[in-house]
């Protein structure tokens, strides 16, 4: 344990043992959501089981997910479980809404991370999976769907091996498969576990492994001794000597080696080493493994005691400020959502790491400097709440009434201020333009924007004033699709849009040592002065725009310097080649001067802006395009024809894998090819192949594309 349990009141500590923070990630259609329903109904939440295609679902409230049968935001919702209390969070599938993962997992103690008993590891798999490891969170796998035709658990878990790199050990097995799928074999009690799908409220009956099921398990459960063991010393030593561990010793290994993911660090350019993941299995759909899923969750992942806090730093300096799990200590949270909801306005989703936060108190935001009111705290399900009076140390609520709160955002006391590490989003692949029907509804679309960019860190809306059009960014079609959908419902904003396009970025090639730009302007009573010199260069892919102050002897005043940088950055937004935003530059300020009268603030900007423009232009500047990785699984008679496709849509085949019958075709391919990719595929292969697609980098534009890019002018 992290935190020292002495330290805190016997209350305190039982309350936090008994706290799980969770969330269900995976790749869409895994089954996440199902699941979730489920979990809600054994847990006692609901009394009827939602199902997505009837558009019943709790969790998925939303009219464009009840519609669609998707899931676009995360819902958060409480429950209870041989008295754990769960703070649960469900999470969307689809690469659109990735933003959505990424602040839940950084809130996290822990995950339960689904996969397709027939898909297996999927590319969205991949991508939650990267995340949660970026985030340290210890995870369960759970393998749904096995009654489906074509479902194999033991495929999976060997994928889960391979493909994510991880130390994936079985905790049970299927009893039956497809349409004879009754039940799993428990290898932790050595016992079956037999559901009746059709009956939902009865629970599983417990009995002997069946005969045809018992030498499986036992080769099985060695496996999941010998893994244990390597992490438990006692453990190692029974398992030497041939000793068999007793339930509860396996039990305690299995929790210490799960949880010993959030306490491992990276050694510079070492590989993280394989992870410890239990994996679990089950037909959500048909209410089996659900059940000893939710005792996993129980037994093996962690309570806001077992998993370090989060790194905070002081306001002032990089100097770390010690924050720990102790509802008696100074109150610091973390800001990770914000949702618009219709009765009280905007609701702000905080993780409480440190004290105790009540109703009506005042807060201090560490990260804008501001003093916040809490006027109500509510427990949240779903879109239903619950008001509250206080949230402690270890818990997950949200809060109404703060005014100058965004994601990522630290809440703390004044007296004990610092600053949890913000939580870094994905960059918008694709462009819209967008602008409101008539004049009247022009300060309507304004203000839906606005509050859809504070609910959303991977919206930006951009305005230029050259076409003095309204461009809107997101992660893809589906997620532009679906604000510009929540515009008219929600805002009663009837838009106009454009086709989406593809969000290209600009940046340089070339060091350039020098740029000295000096700017003078005198026109009667006080003039402006400002004068720089820079030096850019190339940076590593996903740096952005870098600025470093290496002035010294006072050439340029200190107060001046953040005018220089705000120069910089204000110039990066639009590029000298065709107004794209600049990327992957590093700025150094190292030299200039000033004027005693006529330097001031503005004067340097002026003059920073300049100096950028021209040194991206001597920089021999270049365009970079979104390449998205693209996985195909189709059929192997249309193959041939699928890989000759993704060749002349300038894609690049990485590597073809078998599944089943099936083939799995990774291929890199720019964005801008893959407008209308839904429809050429269908037609390709009749119908039988499924695609997915996510951002993967940004690669330089070829120079014959590049030359229509820029060759009309700014955009």
């Amino acid at each position: 344990m992290t935190t020292n349990t002495q330290q805190l009141s016997k209350e305190a500590v039982e309350r936090l043992t008994y706290t799980r923070n969770f969330g269900i990630v995976a790749h869409i259609d895994a089954g996440k959501t199902t699941t979730s329903e489920r979990i809600l109904f054994y847990t006692g939440r609901i009394h009827k089981i939602g199902e997505i295609d009837e558009g019943t679902t709790a969790l998925d409230w939303m009219a464009q997910e009840r519609e669609r049968g998707i899931t676009i935001t995360a819902a958060a919702t409480t429950c209870f479980w041989r008295n754990y209390r769960f703070n649960l969070i469900d999470t969307p599938g689809h690469v659109d809404f990735t933003a959505e993962v990424e602040r839940s997992l950084k809130v996290l103690d822990g995950c339960v991370v689904v996969f397709c008993g027939v898909g297996g590891v999927e590319p969205q798999s991949e991508t939650v999976w990267r995340q949660a490891d970026k985030y340290g969170v210890p995870r369960l796998a759970f393998v749904n769907k096995l009654d489906r035709t074509g479902a194999d658990f033991f495929a999976v878990l060997k994928e889960i091996r391979e493909r994510l790199g991880a130390k994936a050990v079985a905790l049970e097995i299927p009893w039956g498969n497809e349409d004879t799928f009754v039940g799993v074999a428990d290898l932790v009690t050595m016992k079956s576990l037999k559901f009746d799908s059709a009956n939902p409220s009865k629970p599983p009956e417990a009995g002997e492994i069946p005969a045809e099921l018992k030498a499986q398990a036992e080769q099985y459960r060695h496996d999941l001794v010998e893994a244990v063991a390597e992490y438990d010393d006692k453990l190692m030593e029974k398992y030497i000597h041939e000793q068999a561990p007793t339930v509860e010793e396996l039990r305690a290994g299995i929790r210490a080696a799960t949880i010993r993911t959030s306490q491992m660090t990276t050694a510079e350019g070492d590989k993280r080493e394989p992870i410890f993941v239990p994996v679990l299995c089950g037909a959500s759909f048909r209410n089996i493994g659900v059940q000893p899923l939710l005792d996993a969750v129980c037994d093996y992942l962690p309570s806001p005691l077992d998993v370090p806090v989060p790194p905070a730093h002081s306001p002032h300096s990089d100097e770390l400020v010690a924050c720990s799990a102790d509802e008696q200590g100074p109150f610091a949270a973390l800001a990770f959502k914000i949702a618009r909801d219709q009765f009280v306005g905007k609701l702000y989703f905080i993780r409480v790491y440190s004290g105790v936060l009540r109703s009506g108190e005042t807060i201090f935001n560490a990260t804008r400097r501001r003093k916040e009111r809490i006027s109500k705290l509510l427990r949240m399900h779903a879109n239903k709440q619950e008001m509250i009076e206080e949230i402690k140390a270890g818990d997950i609520a949200a809060a109404v009434g703060l005014k100058n709160v965004t994601t990522g955002d630290t809440l703390c006391s004044e007296d004990h201020p610092m600053i949890f590490e913000r939580i870094k989003f994905p960059e918008p692949v694709v462009s819209m333009f967008i602008e409101a029907k008539t004049k009247a509804e022009q300060d309507r679309l304004s203000n839906a924007l606005g509050m859809l960019q504070d609910e959303d860190p991977t919206f930006r809306v951009q305005f230029n004033p050259e076409t003095a059009q309204t461009l809107m960014e997101g992660m893809g079609e589906l997620h532009l699709e679906i604000l510009v959908d929540r515009m008219r419902r929600e805002f009663n904003v009837d838009v106009l849009t454009g086709k989406p396009q593809v969000a290209y970025k600009e940046t340089m090639t070339q060091a350039v040592e020098e740029v000295n730009y000096k700017h003078v302007k005198q026109s009667g009573g006080r003039g402006q002065y400002g004068h720089v010199v820079i030096a850019l260069e190339p940076a590593p892919p996903k740096s952005g725009v870098t600025f470093i102050n290496k002035v010294v002897g006072g050439k340029i005043p200190k107060e001046f310097i953040p005018a220089v940088e705000d120069g910089v950055m204000e110039a990066s937004r639009s590029g000298p080649m065709a107004g794209y935003p600049v990327t992957d530059v590093t700025v150094t300020l190292y030299d200039g001067s000033y004027h005693d009268v006529d330097s001031s603030e503005i004067a340097f900007k002026i003059a920073a802006i300049e100096a950028f423009k021209q040194g991206i232009m001597k920089g021999r500047p270049a365009m970079l395009e979104p390449i998205m990785a693209v996985d195909v699984v189709t059929p192997e008679t249309v193959m041939g024809e699928i890989i000759g496709d993704l060749q002349s849509r300038r894609g690049k085949v990485d590597n073809i894998l078998q599944r089943g019958s099936s083939r799995i075709i990774r291929a890199y391919v720019p964005l801008a090819e893959m407008f209308g990719y839904a429809t050429a595929i269908r037609s390709l292969s009749q119908g039988r192949a499924a695609y997915s697609m996510e951002p993967a980098r940004y690669e330089q534009v070829p120079r014959n594309i590049a030359e229509g890019l820029t060759g009309g002018g700014k955009r």
